[in-house]
């Protein structure tokens, strides 16, 4: 009896011993992904998952949140299943909110709000949680922050928040798209054109040698044509021609700012010839012309 009390407590122990892990199971999930079997993919992880889901240890948080996170990658980067991509990614940062993971699932649940379900404030929400962790891509997300409130129609606010980024990421790469934006922002509120061309001209002083600077030129000239300054518009587009990067475009609106301007000057032309013609005169008769009364000159060529 006690020998077969040995075996029981022997094969016990080898059952334990083989009994598979969370780790374990994040690594076949790992292999089923990287060998395109995507529904193998989440069985594993959702295994590793339910295997933590009442462990608190910092550890077992830890590959919590990989497990989440490799799962909502498959339903999103394998099997393109956006509604359920979406919901693993919250429940990530439901319960990891502090986790690196979480980080990156709020940069990518942004883009999938705004591309699929339109949501804007919903994705500059996931932008914004993700800025107060001060991550490394930082100017970047502040600038997609911006551009989201500019497709929203929010002017007012991207401009501030493109100041912002230019004040907080001053060495950032991001710098002259910010104030590209900026001054797009600008022109879009009313009564601010002079302020939007300031804030072009200012981005070609600050980076002359930036590929939005050409961009910047042609559009000063588009505030100047809308304000009437045609001649000026086609002064500064020819400028434009020299940098910029479509220079068919540039020509098709000086073409366009030129006929404007013949229409222009031909309609004046024509009111100024009908205003004389109701100016002038009715031809007088020979007999009027030397005195004669117009009953008369009635009769000149009886």
């Amino acid at each position: 009896m006690r020998a077969l009390r040995l075996v029981v407590v022997g094969l016990a122990l080898v059952a334990g011993g083989c009994r598979d892990k969370p780790v374990d199971h994040l690594q076949r999930a790992r292999d089923a992904t990287f060998e395109k079997r995507p529904d193998e993919a989440l069985v594993e992880y959702r295994k590793a998952f339910d295997m933590l889901r009442h462990d608190s240890t910092p550890e077992a948080l830890v590959l919590r949140a990989r497990a989440l996170k490799g799962a909502a990658d498959v339903y999103w980067l394998e099997q393109r299943k956006v509604k359920e991509a979406v919901g693993v990614y919250r429940e990530l940062i439901q319960q990891c909110p502090e986790s690196p993971e979480a980080l990156e699932a709020r940069i990518i649940l942004a883009e999938l709000l705004r591309v699929h379900y339109r949501d804007l404030r919903g994705a500059i929400d996931q932008f914004t949680a993700a800025l107060q962790r001060n991550p490394p891509q930082g100017a970047e997300l502040h600038y997609q922050v911006a551009k989201l409130y500019f497709e929203l129609g929010d002017y007012q606010q991207c401009e501030l928040e493109t100041r912002r980024l230019v004040e907080r990421f001053a060495t950032s790469a991001f710098v002259d798209d910010s104030l590209f934006l900026q001054a797009q922002a600008i022109a879009m509120i009313e009564g601010r054109r002079q302020d939007a061309s300031r804030a072009f001209a200012d981005l070609r002083t600050r980076f002359p040698d930036s590929e939005l600077a050409p961009h910047a030129l042609f559009e000063m000239g588009k505030l100047r044509s809308d304000a009437g300054e045609h001649e000026k518009a086609i002064e500064t587009w020819v400028e434009t021609l020299k940098t910029h990067p479509d220079p068919s475009l540039v020509q098709d609106y000086i073409a366009r700012a030129r006929k404007r301007i013949a229409n222009t000057t031909a309609e004046g032309v024509g009111q100024r010839e009908v205003a004389f013609d109701r100016a002038r005169p009715a031809p007088r008769s020979s007999l009027e012309a030397v005195g004669g009364r117009p009953e008369e000159a009635a009769h000149e060529h009886d």
